[in-house]
């Protein structure tokens, strides 16, 4: 199924094929054309895997579905004991997240740790998103992406545009902020960083944030297994972030990135106009 809708989106639909083949050309000028359309053809196998994945993962409701979602191993967490430690180190936890892996598993991050638990119950995540245009898409992609915890008391699937108000009226719980801060600006912008050898016009409200609550600040990487399934991390970026350039916590998180993109070069969301 996964191979008949990457060759249908790639080579039926070309969805973004002329874009993706762009992104891959100036993100790795150092490979040839042959190795540009090989990381081309596995991105869209990639991609298909996060859409079926991501259907799955909608079914994984309830306690049963709890108990499903951990027996697949879809997503192991590698060391829940560094992100217990930055979490009970500081106030609250901003974890930078990207468009690696697959984003839209998130929401059962509190099950996929299988050695020792995560620190913070289901109930204390907050995860942003962009509201769509479509209500109907909403609503379902809401429904998705909280299958796993809807029923724990979760209460943190916030939009963009009320992240603020959320934090300060939650500044005295614990909370764990996932922020996918890779795209561009949703406002207009003149913070820039170097990321794939391209200039690149960067979000940074998510470090401002964690600045101005002293939070820990941490990268989540998300790795993809030869199985299909995903490696899940944490790297601190600082511990607390007051008092700390957003920016370079922003500098740091695109290295890291980079580094994993140079590793795995068709994991991540190459259909982006990332560059404009």
């Amino acid at each position: 199924m996964k191979k008949l809708i990457a060759w249908f989106l790639r080579s039926v639909l070309h969805y973004r094929s002329a874009v993706v083949m762009v992104n891959l050309s100036r993100s790795f000028p150092h490979k040839s054309y042959e190795e540009i359309r090989q990381i081309h053809d596995r991105f869209y196998l990639h991609l298909a895997s996060v859409f079926t994945q991501m259907l799955w993962f909608g079914t994984c409701r309830g306690a049963r579905g709890r108990k499903k979602l951990r027996r697949s191993h879809i997503v192991e967490f590698t060391n829940p004991e560094e992100f217990n430690r930055l979490y009970n180190g500081a106030p609250q936890l901003m974890l930078l997240q990207a468009h690696t892996g697959n984003w839209e598993l998130v929401g059962g991050i509190t099950n996929y740790s299988y050695g020792e638990p995560l620190a913070a119950p289901a109930s204390l995540f907050a995860v942003t998103y962009l509201g769509l245009h479509n209500a109907w898409a909403n609503r379902f992609m809401a429904r998705n992406r909280t299958a796993a915890v809807a029923d724990q008391g979760f209460r943190g699937y916030v939009e963009t545009s009320q992240v603020l108000r959320f934090a300060l009226e939650n500044r005295n719980q614990k909370f764990v902020y996932s922020f996918i801060t890779d795209q561009s600006p949703y406002l207009p912008s003149n913070t820039h960083v170097t990321f794939m050898h391209q200039d690149t016009v960067t979000m940074t409200g998510a470090a401002k944030l964690a600045a101005k609550l002293d939070m820990a600040v941490a990268y989540l990487r998300f790795e993809e297994r030869e199985d299909g399934g995903y490696y899940m991390s944490v790297v601190p970026l600082c511990e607390h972030a007051k008092g700390e350039d957003p920016l370079e916590i922003m500098k740091k998180y695109y290295q890291l990135l980079e580094e994993d993109l140079e590793k795995q070069p068709w994991n991540y969301l190459w259909t982006h106009r990332r560059w404009k």
